[in-house]
């Protein structure tokens, strides 16, 4: 079956962890444990060996002191009752031989005992018996005068060494389970915990909704990781808020720009339906219609435009275009749209700038700013359009005498369907799409659009384009 829940993941994973790590530490500690046990019984079967051969050397045949308990206690720290000392002659032949139990190893010294006894060497063996534990034994040649004069056996059951093992095995295996279900249940309790914020998290984000991006996620204010997962949820939850109000007000003022035109399109066509009328009238409603047909296209137009920039799939057909030739077309375009309204359009200083660039666009952006700064001008004021080069940037600045914008106004200029309250009470022909295509169009060619402003004194809109563009 397959686990869905990430708290139960944790705990199985982390159970199988630990599972691992106690087998792991388990199997270390039980082969030092063995390890450790072999070394100490090789050690003090070593000692004992030892003083044996030396009183051997000394006494003779009284090779086994009176004390031999108190021997064994010294390096064993007990007298073992399953011990046996035995005294070879050089040949391997049985002398003399001492026992706790009724039984000896009653086998001859092995050729390899012999072997090492003849080169001075002790030599440990582990030999099995009819007994149920084998006997660790240990064959050390005695020395006389370099030559070897007899050989003590010293031997040991291995009882006492099996059973420890097996003691520590047990209790291994009964504290093993009880510490992988403590570990488990601790385990299973912290994933909990940890957990539970992304849970009040998963419910707070099941109540918010298109009609509820207000609500944002709770935050512990600890600063770790689902602090900043909360942040950043909460980060993105701003801005689609943001963005599906942009888009609401976006559709709304489409609506309402679309239903204009279109009304009174209607209503003129149905007014002149109502009675038979000369040629030269329904030519006027034909000419009227055409008006706002020409409206609505040119709104279409820009809204499409922007679709395609916000999409990223704003075609640009790219060529050489010289800047200043395009600053004198544009300029020359809107002249009589400035004469009818009594500004001054000047065409000012215009330092010789090629660019890679789409030209109908780049014209677009010119005509929209020129025509911005036109529209925003009292009778009598100026505008002024100059260019020159800044590093690698051109640098485009229409500059107007107009009304100016506030701070608050400089942050919405660029929205969509935006206009200055000013323009909404004196010219009711512009939608407020102009600047948003500018901007739009200067971003596909890798520039920016920036704007400095004073109310009452006017506005300077600043275009930078690199000139390696394309």
């Amino acid at each position: 079956m397959r686990i869905r829940s990430i708290g139960s993941k944790l705990t199985v994973w982390y159970t199988s962890l630990l599972t691992l790590t106690f087998l792991l530490l388990g199997g270390i500690t039980y082969g030092l444990l063995a390890y450790s046990l072999s070394r100490d019984m090789d050690f003090a079967l070593n000692g004992v060996a030892e003083v044996l051969a030396e009183n051997a050397r000394i006494e003779g045949n009284v090779f086994v002191p009176s004390d031999v308990d108190e021997l064994f206690r010294r390096f064993f720290g007990f007298s073992p009752l399953d011990r046996q000392i035995e005294l070879f002659d050089p040949r391997g032949q049985l002398e003399r031989q001492q026992k706790d139990r009724n039984n000896s190893l009653n086998i001859p010294l092995s050729p390899e005992a012999m072997q090492g006894a003849a080169q001075g060497i002790s030599t440990f063996e582990t030999v099995k018996t009819d007994e149920i534990y084998p006997i660790r034994v240990l064959t050390v040649p005695i020395l006389k005068s370099g030559r070897v004069i007899n050989l003590v056996r010293v031997g040991m059951s291995l009882e006492n060494m099996y059973k420890t093992r097996r003691r520590f095995l047990l209790i291994m295996a009964a504290v093993f389970p009880l510490g992988l279900l403590l570990a488990g249940g601790g385990g299973w309790l912290l994933a909990r915990r940890a957990l539970r914020p992304v849970d009040e998290m998963t419910q707070t984000a099941q109540r918010i909704s298109g009609e509820h991006l207000d609500q944002r996620l709770q935050e512990s204010g600890n600063g770790d990781e689902l602090d900043r997962l909360a942040g950043t949820l909460n980060d993105m939850l701003g801005r689609l808020d943001d963005a599906i109000h942009q888009m609401r007000q976006f559709s709304a003022d489409a609506s309402h720009e679309l239903q204009t035109p279109l009304t009174i399109l209607k209503g003129e066509m149905e007014v002149a339906l109502l009675k038979q009328r000369s040629p030269e009238e329904y030519q006027r409603v034909l000419l009227s219609g055409l008006e706002e047909i020409d409206r609505i296209n040119h709104l279409v137009s820009g809204l499409l435009l922007l679709a395609r920039a916000d999409a990223g799939v704003l075609r640009l057909d790219l060529q050489t275009v010289d800047l200043k030739e395009l600053c004198r077309d544009v300029c020359e375009q809107m002249d009589s749209i400035a004469k009818t309204r009594s500004i001054d359009l000047q065409s000012g200083d215009m330092n010789p700038v090629i660019i890679q660039g789409d030209r109908e666009h780049l014209r677009r952006l010119l005509l929209n700013l020129v025509d911005n700064a036109l529209k925003y001008t009292s009778v009598g004021g100026s505008v002024r359009l100059t260019l020159k080069t800044s590093g690698t940037w051109a640098l485009l600045e229409i500059a107007d005498s107009g009304i100016g914008l506030s701070l608050e106004e400089q942050k919405k200029i660029f929205n969509r369907f935006h206009r200055a309250t000013e323009a909404r009470s004196s010219d009711g022909k512009g939608v407020g799409l102009g600047l948003s295509i500018a901007l739009s169009i200067a971003e596909a060619h890798g520039g920016r659009i920036a704007v400095a402003s004073i109310p009452g004194q006017g506005s300077t809109f600043s275009v930078h384009l690199p000139v390696t563009s394309g």
